[in-house]
Parts: C-alpha cells; sequence; structure tokens
C-alpha cells in the first residue's frame, strides 16, 4: 500500500525497517514433523516418569569387524556394521504385561504392505503372545498422518494367508479402521498409545 504526505510526496520506510522485514525469524514448529520412533520414545519418557509403564527401544545389534588399540586402557572401533535385528522395536511392561511391538510407516492411503515385516518379526511376536505378552503393530499412515495399534494376531493373519495365490499382499485401512486402535496425537506424551494398550486389554484380553 502507498502511503502519501499531505504534501503530495509519497512516504518510503527508513532502510533499516526494510531490511527487519526481509530478515523475519524463522517459524518455530516444535515437535512437529517428528518420525514414528521419536514420538514413541518420547511417550516412554514420559511414562517412565510417571510410572505409568517402562517399555523402551531394543538397541540394534552390532558386528564388530575391526578393532584398534591405541592405548592399553582403551579400544577403537574402527569398522562395525549394523545386524539385522532377530526381534522387534521396542518392549518393556506394563500393568504386570510384558509388552512388546513392531513401530512401521507407510506414504500408502488405502492400506499397509506387508513387505514392511521380516519373517523373524512375526515369528517373535506369535511367540510372546502365546507366552501371554502382550504384542502389536504401530502403523503410521504418514500421507493421512493417521496412527493405529493392531494386534499382531492380525498381522500374522495376512501374512500367513499371502503366501496363497488369491491373497492380498497387504493389510486394508478399511480391515486396521475396525479392528485397530487410533491413537491422536497430542502434547503429553505426543502419542498416548498406552490408552490403546488399555483399550486393547479391555475389549481382548478381559482384564
Amino acid at each position: 500500500m502507498t502511503i502519501n504526505y499531505p504534501n503530495g510526496k509519497i512516504y518510503q520506510a527508513p532502510k533499516e525497517v526494510i531490511e527487519r522485514k526481509k530478515k523475519k525469524a524463522p517459524v518455530e514448529y516444535g515437535k512437529r514433523g517428528m518420525s514414528l520412533e521419536e514420538d514413541i520414545n518420547d511417550s516412554n519418557r514420559y511414562y517412565l516418569e510417571r510410572g505409568i509403564a517402562v517399555i523402551h527401544k531394543k538397541p540394534t545389534p552390532i558386528q564388530v569387524v575391526k578393532v584398534d588399540y591405541p592405548k592399553r586402557s582403551a579400544a577403537v572401533i574402527r569398522e562395525a556394521y549394523y545386524r539385522h535385528s532377530s526381534t522387534t522395536d521396542f518392549n518393556g511392561i506394563y500393568k504386570g504385561y510384558y509388552i512388546d511391538f513392531e513401530a512401521k510407516e507407510t506414504r500408502n492411503k488405502a492400506s499397509f504392505p506387508l513387505k514392511n515385516f521380516h519373517e523373524h518379526q512375526i515369528i517373535h511376536m506369535d511367540q510372546c503372545r502365546k507366552m501371554g505378552g502382550i504384542t502389536f503393530v504401530l502403523i503410521l499412515f504418514s500421507t493421512l498422518n493417521r496412527v493405529f495399534l493392531l494386534g499382531s494376531q492380525h498381522v500374522s493373519l495376512f501374512w500367513h494367508q499371502q503366501t496363497d495365490a488369491d491373497k492380498r499382499k497387504s493389510i486394508p485401512l478399511s480391515f486396521i479402521e475396525k479392528n485397530g486402535y487410533e491413537i491422536e496425537r497430542g502434547f503429553q506424551p505426543s502419542l498416548d498409545y498406552v490408552a490403546a494398550i488399555e483399550k486393547m486389554l479391555q475389549t481382548e484380553i478381559k482384564v
């Protein structure tokens, strides 16, 4: 907008004002853009601090290939590789129940591809469930920004059926909506998945 003085002259903003407008401070978005794993870790800290649950990320096994010893009292790893994890991402305890779960993301809008799982993960969750553990998958549909908790028994069912020629290779979103538990994002905790575990315990485990 042009501003004129009473004498007809056009107002010109001081140079420092113009420069200040050009150098606007970047917008802070807080925790926006956090990955699913970061959300879970943030929530795990919240649960631990308040005595709600003790759940941690499992460390990924490392295969050490080369080690140097520059000093007798110190060793320096020069070469190492991440080994393929033989189980799932997270485990812990909630209300006396052993909790074990995997966290997965997809950009698909209508289904979750089974190729995102590994056979050893399915086997591990099946074994834990048979021993009385609470096992599930947290699935993030990143394009839709929706997160669900789905019991591992459903995942296992689709996994073992996919070898049949007429069976699909993914879990439909409609099935997850019906049989899973949608988790709302919040501030504290970032992702209250324990609330979803509680719903699953009440409806499926019948505590």
